[in-house]
């Protein structure tokens, strides 16, 4: 494949005809005027080391040039090869739960914040992977589907906030249908849901969906975020989540149904707390997976050309100097010229 790195100089190409009209009416004009001091015969005799011919030869070399000049400018590439590589990957769909009991402090610096931490190292991670995101709380939404837009899947995890879900719960079991329903129908390839709650006000149905999961492929890990002691629930004014007897809420992290989830879904509980344990031992567990194999056709870097045009620029150049106007008696033998 054949490209110029920057076309935009191909435009002084424009030059050659320019210049070439001038050359053409400056002729015109010296032959009108030489005509006024008598017969051109009789005055090319008297003139025999003048050679037109060469004036036209030098004229045409240097057109030459600026076309050698603009195409060095240019910068010509040739891709060199195309070569087929091959990529491995797997597909990851990341269910996270946004519900208010995740703003919760008890683990640092808040229950999604952690949460949000985790998944932003875990795709710094991926190289050939494929990538989804869904929200949940009393709902769930597919946020981005599988995709290698690493970058994007980072700018949704940034913006997640209960604010992403309207209804209040802990829906895992739609989280759970959305997130297998994002991944694609290959069976050779690893796929793994990796479910992020504080399991707090659970809603029927999660270990079923998790069981279904399993059949189609897919491994799910549940990351358990919060503490069995609890805490408070931040509602941004300084206040805190209040029951409608006006009693303050206190949120615990319900481990018994994210165990159950695991364990139906074939994957592995782990519970995330200050430390990185849980972070590197789901790295390990994501490596495991087996990877698809895909074929890809791609052309090699390009290599740059101009090396090639730049040197018959110069010689064209020399050459353009080396030749006079004037007939050279030293080698008057040589019949290159009229």
């Amino acid at each position: 494949m054949f490209r110029f790195a920057s076309p935009i100089y191909l435009y002084l190409l424009i030059l050659i005809p320019l210049l070439s009209a001038i050359y053409v009416l400056l002729q015109f004009r010296m032959k009108r005027q030489l005509k006024k001091f008598g017969d051109p015969e009789l005055l090319k005799s008297l003139m025999p080391d003048v050679s037109p011919f060469r004036r036209h030869v030098k004229f045409a070399l240097l057109m030459l040039a600026v076309g050698l000049l603009a195409l060095v400018l240019a910068r010509p590439q040739y891709g060199t090869r195309n070569e087929e590589v091959k990529r491995s990957g797997i597909e990851v769909a990341i269910a996270v739960d946004v519900s208010n009991s995740m703003l919760c402090q008890d683990v640092s610096p808040s229950r999604l914040d952690k949460s949000k931490m985790i998944v932003s190292k875990l795709v710094e991670q991926f190289d050939e992977d494929k990538v989804g995101l869904v929200a949940f709380a009393g709902s769930a939404i597919t946020l981005l589907p599988m995709t290698s837009d690493y970058v994007s899947a980072k700018m949704f995890l940034d913006q997640l906030n209960p604010k992403t879900i309207s209804v209040q719960g802990t829906n895992m079991a739609e989280a759970i249908t959305r997130a297998t329903a994002s991944f694609s129908k290959k069976t050779n390839v690893g796929r793994a849901l990796i479910l992020i709650t504080d399991a707090e006000d659970n809603e029927d149905g999660a270990v079923e969906a998790a069981k279904e999961a399993k059949k189609a492929g897919i491994q799910i890990f549940v990351l358990s975020v919060g503490t069995e002691a609890g805490g408070l629930i931040p509602m941004g004014d300084g206040s805190y989540k209040k029951d409608l007897s006006g009693n303050v809420v206190t949120t615990k992290l319900n481990e018994q149904i994210g165990k159950k989830i695991a364990q139906a879904g074939g994957g592995l509980y782990m519970r995330v707390d200050q430390s990185n344990m849980a972070q590197s031992l789901l790295e390990a567990e994501i490596d495991k997976m087996q990877k698809e194999d895909i074929s890809q056709s791609m052309y090699s870097e390009y290599d740059e050309q101009f090396v090639a045009v730049a040197l018959i620029l110069f010689f064209v150049l020399v050459a353009e100097m080396c030749i006079m106007e004037r007939k050279n008696h030293v080698f008057k033998k040589f019949k290159l010229f009229k």
